[in-house]
Parts: structure tokens; C-alpha cells; sequence
């Protein structure tokens, strides 16, 4: 595996410019890998090169480190490219060629790079929309996995049993006392945040719930202080590994407030044409990432103090897509 970085200076100048820092290497190597159901690509004996790019924070690590794995077992001289500082610089890299692919989440895509105002409702629609929005983009978007990082509401073990809810469309029954927040300040002030949740779920912010109710946090310590009790209701992401750690429950968004936000593979479009299989690859791969499965994994490294590359190999072995060597 190569670990260089194959970017052009223009490139280089384009992420140095959205960023205001320089490209972050991956941290660490993968293990050596052998095949399992991935088997090597007939044909590849030259080693077709490919570059793997991901976001910086965990969940990322891991999808751009089970890609890396992936592909080694095919065969590929592989690039390890993961772990660029921010959603942008990521981005701007497949857009440009300089990577091959990324695993990129539906809402964001839609959202924040295609500049949509409203999501598209439901999971399957939402991935049909961008897929089709994003070719004009030289992007080719691969088939979703289960897993959809959107946001959610969450309590502590003592809250649910007092409480008895399970969904959010419950907390129109809940007594106007016990409706407390803690959220983030960008959630809290957001469009699609916080008041347009309540109103959609026919709660009045100001009357049922008043601005006392609500606690402004940093979104790393809303888990701690939903589990502390500072709150009752806790905004959370909903793969998160420390919803895990801190037994917190999940309130299921039964009337479809929040955007989907299912990770897929995205290709850059002149590197699918000239290696269509590497989709076949990842769609082996997709349908086994579910929410569980990116929280445990996400748990392991957050909280036990993993090594991403370890957490996905060990997994992926686990699987059967790969062996040990």
C-alpha cells in the first residue's frame, strides 16, 4: 500500500484554501490482509491504483479503513488517503480525481454540497435524489448501507422507566416540567433543529416549553449530561458509540422529523469507468453496516480505545470478506 500523497498542486491548493491547513495523513497502517468472499479481481495482476479518502472523525476512519482493507484483498495498490481535515476538503478531492472513492452520507450531500433547502423524505428517495443530482458532478453515488447517521433524541436508563416513552411523537403526553433539553447551540438556533422538532411533534417552544427548559452544550458533552440527568432528552447522533457506553435509549423518530443521512460509496465518475468492479466490492460491503454495527465499532475506538484499523480488519474478518494472511 501506498501511503504518499498522489495530489496535484492544484488540488493541494484547493483543500489548503477550504481548510486554512494543510492535508492530515491517515494515522496508522492496516493489516496485512488476505481474501475472504472479497476475492482478488481477475485481471488486476498490474495493480490498478486507487485512492481512499474519509472525513476526520471515527465513524469516517473506519468506513475509509474497511475500504482500504477491501481493496487490498482484490488486489489494488491502494492509497490511504483517509482521515482529510473536514467534509469539504474530502470532497473537493473525489470531485477532482485525486481520490477514487469516499463514503459520504445522503442528508449531507444533499443538503450542504447540492445547496437543497428541505430533505427528500425517506431513505430510498433521498439516495435516488442525490445519486441522480450528483452525476452532472462526475459523482457516481453506489448502493446505501442501512446505517443513517441523523440525529435523534435520547435519555438515561432512570429517565425511560420514569417516563415510559419510546417514541417521539409521546412527548405530547409528557408533563410540560419534565420536557428538558440539552442540545447544541447550532441545533438549538437551526432551521431544521430543535423548535421546527417540537412543532412537528405539535409542541409549543415558549408555552410548553420554556427557554429554562432548554441547556446549551457542546455536542461531545450532551451524552454525558444526558446520562448525568442534566437533561431528560439529549440530542445525539444516532451510530454514536457512547449512546453504548452510557446505556442511553433512543427515541424513535416515528413521524420522520430528522433528515436521512445513509452512508453510501462515492466514486469519482472517470475512475468507476475504468474500474466498474470496485462498486461490486463495496456492494458486498454496504448492506452489512447497519446502525448497531457502526455503534459497536464506533464504541470500540471512542471508548475502549481502538485503533480504527484494527476495529474494521478484526470485523471484516469476523464477516468473512477477508482473511488473516
Amino acid at each position: 500500500m501506498k501511503n504518499t500523497m498522489k495530489l496535484s498542486l492544484v488540488s493541494i491548493a484547493a483543500v489548503i484554501g477550504l481548510t486554512g491547513c494543510g492535508l492530515s495523513p491517515s494515522t496508522g497502517t492496516v493489516p496485512a490482509v488476505g481474501p475472504g468472499k472479497i476475492q482478488p479481481v481477475a485481471g488486476n495482476s498490474e495493480k490498478a491504483e486507487v485512492t481512499v479518502t474519509s472525513k476526520p472523525f471515527t465513524e469516517q476512519l473506519l468506513l475509509g479503513k474497511i475500504t482500504v482493507i477491501a481493496l487490498e484483498a482484490a488486489g489494488y495498490d491502494v492509497t490511504d488517503l483517509t482521515n482529510v481535515p473536514g467534509s469539504q476538503p474530502a470532497r473537493q478531492l473525489l470531485l477532482s480525481g485525486d481520490a477514487s472513492l469516499l463514503w459520504e452520507y445522503t442528508g449531507t450531500a444533499w443538503l450542504t454540497y447540492l445547496g437543497h433547502e428541505e430533505p427528500v423524505d425517506g431513505e430510498q428517495a433521498q439516495w435516488e435524489a442525490v445519486k441522480k443530482d450528483d452525476i452532472p458532478n462526475g459523482i457516481d453515488w453506489g448502493k446505501p448501507a442501512p446505517l443513517n447517521n441523523t440525529y435523534a433524541m435520547a435519555m438515561n436508563e432512570e429517565t425511560a422507566k420514569r417516563l415510559g416513552v419510546t417514541k417521539l411523537s409521546e412527548l405530547k403526553n409528557v408533563d410540560p416540567k419534565d420536557l428538558t433539553f440539552c442540545v447544541d447551540p447550532e441545533f438549538n438556533s437551526r432551521r431544521d433543529g430543535l423548535t421546527p422538532m417540537l412543532e412537528h411533534y405539535g409542541i409549543d417552544r415558549g408555552a410548553e416549553v420554556p427557554e429554562s427548559n432548554i441547556g446549551l452544550y457542546d455536542v461531545g458533552a450532551i451524552y454525558q449530561a444526558t446520562a448525568d440527568g442534566a437533561c431528560n432528552f439529549g440530542e445525539v447522533f444516532t451510530t454514536d458509540g457512547r449512546i453504548k457506553a452510557l446505556n442511553l435509549t433512543v427515541l424513535e423518530d416515528d413521524r420522520k422529523y430528522f433528515p436521512s443521512y445513509n452512508a453510501a460509496p462515492a466514486f469519482n465518475g472517470e475512475f468507476l469507468k475504468k474500474h466498474p468492479e470496485v462498486k461490486d466490492i463495496m456492494a458486498k460491503i454496504a448492506p452489512l453496516l447497519t446502525d448497531e454495527v457502526l455503534m459497536e465499532l464506533n464504541y470500540q475506538v471512542d471508548v475502549v480505545g481502538r485503533e480504527p484499523a484494527d476495529v474494521a480488519f478484526e470485523w471484516m474478518v469476523d464477516q468473512g470478506l477477508v482473511s488473516k494472511p
